[in-house]
């Protein structure tokens, strides 16, 4: 087993599915087929077998996934700490972001960490926040930046940043009779939806009015522009030139409800220039952003 075989491994297992894996790993099904039959020999050993949805593993190909994993995550470390090695700081940082996180703040926090290290490069994934959590436990990533709080054993996590959440229309409505008025919902991720659904049930006694439902939130923002309906969305979102009317989201006892993000990341990258000065620029975020 070498390097590509490791890869090989954990995508297949992710997928489960062999036209997927070989469409990431940019190789033909066939060419795929062939070495994992070269793999299942060498090992002397079933890896994997078919089911009608796609395949499934062996235990002694979970086995070899658990091990390919371990492999490739200590092929990183040791990548790393010979980047670390270096007087200038200088590699490649691997971070998982949250999708809105990622389209509101990162541009510019990225912009402003480049300018202080030029020679960093990013290797950056998005998805909602469980995506994320899964990534860190994968060890395919640094860092982390979640719009919710996990439990995270063995690993390090500091709350960045409490927003509170809005709603939002064209003009001014009575937020006492939400829902008399038409609301405009969007996909996000299941954290979000949470708090405006436990905040919802215990301010109003009749569910939403729902006109629309789409699939993102600046979709949602543009469509509220329009006079269509109202929606409620995290302040990230949020900016003077959108002329909005606009009413932070309060509980009956006044007390904003608010949106956490936090930073993940593994105790075994802190050692890492490259992931300590990443974390420096994160906690002064509240400053930058």
């Amino acid at each position: 087993m070498d390097q590509k075989d490791w890869k090989i491994l954990k995508i297949l297992h992710e997928e489960k599915n062999i036209t997927k894996t070989a469409e990431k790993l940019f190789v033909s099904q066939p060419s795929l087929s062939y070495r994992l039959k070269n793999l299942e020999r060498e090992m002397e050993t079933d890896i994997i077998f078919k089911t009608k949805t796609g395949i499934e593993f062996t235990s002694e190909g979970e086995y070899l996934v658990n091990y390919a994993k371990e492999m490739l995550q200590r092929l990183q470390v040791l990548k790393d700490n010979i980047n670390d090695m270096s007087e200038e700081i200088s590699g490649t940082l691997k971070i998982g972001v949250s999708s809105n996180f990622a389209q509101y703040i990162l541009p510019n926090l990225l912009k402003s960490f480049s300018n202080k290290y030029p020679k960093v490069h990013f290797n950056v994934s998005t998805g909602v926040s469980s995506d994320v959590y899964r990534m860190l436990n994968d060890s395919s990533i640094h860092i982390g930046i979640l719009r919710r709080d996990y439990q995270w054993h063995g690993g390090r996590k500091h709350l960045l940043n409490r927003e509170s959440l809005y709603i939002i229309s064209q003009s001014e409505i009575d937020v006492m009779k939400l829902p008399e008025y038409k609301q405009i919902d969007y996909k996000t991720d299941s954290s979000l939806k949470g708090i405006i659904n436990h905040w919802w049930l215990a301010e109003f006694a009749s569910p939403a009015n729902i006109e629309m439902e789409v699939d993102r939130l600046e979709t949602c923002k543009e469509l509220v522009k329009s006079g269509l309906g109202y929606a409620i969305v995290p302040e990230i979102c949020l900016k003077e030139e959108d002329k909005l009317y606009k009413k932070e989201v309060e509980s009956k006892d006044d007390l904003t409800v608010k949106r956490d993000t936090w930073l993940m990341y593994n105790a075994d990258y802190e050692n890492l220039v490259i992931v300590n000065k990443f974390i420096e620029h994160m906690k002064s975020w509240g400053n930058i952003k």
